[in-house]
């Protein structure tokens, strides 16, 4: 099986609708552009038994999963405690992330003209952005110098965890993606081809649908309904995706399908994956 990608968004505001998520699609991009797709998305708010619930199932999903958001050192930011408490762990200050964020306070200090006071109680306060479950790896910041972390998965996957801020989440992303699944990138080509259907239900089309998935070895049969496109009006697209050869392969199939049930369809539309 191929490994999934995953993505976990954190916060109320995103929830309120207060801001709007950004995240979901630039990670669909990121993964495209290296030829890898997203599996599976989940928002939660700042609710730390949820939370704690969701990254639990990540941890143990066998996938890598970005979880952004919610690692800063407010009362309103739970990440941190909730992947420890999921995976078991205590939480532990990680001396590299205590050396970048410290090495981030002194060039703050020195932009302002001030002395770094690292005994100060909000100094003290911010290297609490570096109390991260035990055993996790960080993730550098090139924007900011705090780092995320990364922790490994109980079933060889792993979850990466970034700020809420696009612009250090979107470069750490990268970086991660980059650095340890290069390897993956770009496998074996796929391919999605499919048609409009029109005056049939879906119902009617289920048994085609079933009897592709047993026709086309690694393929997934699809149908996606519309009722009020402006230019097609109610209509089914119905497609298969999946290796280029087990599509090209099963597509016969699917047409002659269509032609058995007296069915009207579209031209034909192709996407290289």
């Amino acid at each position: 099986m191929d490994l999934q990608f995953g993505a976990i968004i954190i916060g109320d505001e995103i929830l309120s609708g207060k801001r709007a998520d950004k995240h979901l699609s630039k990670l669909i991009e990121l993964l495209a552009a290296r030829g890898l797709s997203l599996s599976f998305a989940e928002y939660i708010g700042d609710d730390r038994p949820r939370l704690t619930a969701a990254l639990a199932r990540a941890f143990d999903s066998a996938s890598v999963v970005f979880s952004f958001g919610g690692i800063g050192a407010t009362p309103d930011d739970h990440t941190r405690q909730c992947a420890a408490q999921a995976l078991g762990v205590p939480l532990a200050l990680h001396p590299q992330a205590v050396a970048l964020i410290e090495e981030r306070m002194r060039d703050v200090a020195a932009e302002k003209g001030e002395l770094f006071e690292p005994a100060r109680p909000d100094n003290v306060h911010r290297l609490q952005m570096g109390n991260f479950p035990q055993g996790a790896s960080i993730i550098p910041n090139p924007y900011n110098k705090i780092p995320g972390f990364s922790c490994a998965g109980r079933q060889g996957g792993a979850v990466h965890f970034v700020p809420g801020f696009p612009v250090m989440a979107w470069p750490m992303v990268e970086s991660v993606l980059d650095r340890q699944y290069a390897p993956l990138f770009h496998g074996p080509a796929r391919r999605e081809r499919s048609v409009l259907v029109f005056g049939i239900g879906e119902a009617t089309l289920t048994p085609l649908m079933q009897q592709l998935e047993t026709v086309g070895a690694g393929i997934r049969v699809f149908s996606l309904p519309s009722v009020d496109h402006a230019v097609h009006g109610a209509h089914i697209e119905l497609g298969i995706k999946g290796p280029v050869d087990a599509v090209d392969a099963t597509w016969p199939a699917l047409i002659g399908g269509l032609h058995s049930i007296g069915a009207t369809w579209s031209t034909e539309v192709v996407r290289d994956l």
